[in-house]
């Protein structure tokens, strides 16, 4: 087992004991059992992939802000007797750079109550979000763009050719 495997497992059996809400010598070893076999079955195999640390803490942290303020809007809306909504369907370009790049925007923003991925379009990037407040369009477009950005930066990989000439052809496309 390489460093990188002893890492996985240690978060992973942190990540048990904390679906157990206690670390006792029967959740490391329960979580052991089952992290270890998850380790070696998977691989961690990276294909060549990195994680960067900073930009990866703050996608997650963006996430959870997103996830509070969100949750905070969404309860407003239900407590309050007058309905302010203005929904809307908006597209957005991304420069996400690969189709993982692009799931992870998907799952960014629909886990959000108040916003929903609708469609994408994987060739270009581009990302249809519903939204409950159209006023907001502006900083949302801008948002969603920075999560792109992290995710992209968090989350470096080699291009394959196909993702590498899906890029160019976006790029003389929007030039």
């Amino acid at each position: 087992m390489n460093f990188r495997s002893a890492l996985i497992v240690i978060a992973l059996v942190g990540a048990w004991c904390a679906l157990w809400e206690k670390v006792s010598f029967a959740n490391v070893a329960s979580g052991l059992i089952v992290a270890i076999p998850v380790v070696a079955l998977s691989g961690s195999q990276t294909n060549g992939r990195r994680i960067r640390i900073g930009p990866a803490l703050q996608l997650i942290w963006l996430v959870v802000v997103d996830l509070v303020r969100s949750t905070v809007s969404v309860v407003w809306e239900i407590l309050t007797p007058t309905d302010y909504t203005d929904e809307t369907i908006i597209g957005i370009d991304t420069q996400a750079e690969t189709r993982s790049h692009l799931l992870l925007l998907v799952v960014a923003i629909t886990l959000t109550p108040g916003t929903a991925v609708v469609d994408t379009d994987p060739d270009t990037g581009r990302l249809f979000v519903h939204l409950l407040h159209a006023d907001a369009e502006p900083e949302v477009i801008e948002h969603v763009r920075r999560l792109a950005e992290l995710a992209c930066a968090a989350f470096p990989n080699s291009e394959s050719p196909r993702d590498a000439s899906r890029r160019t052809s976006r790029n003389e496309v929007t030039s």
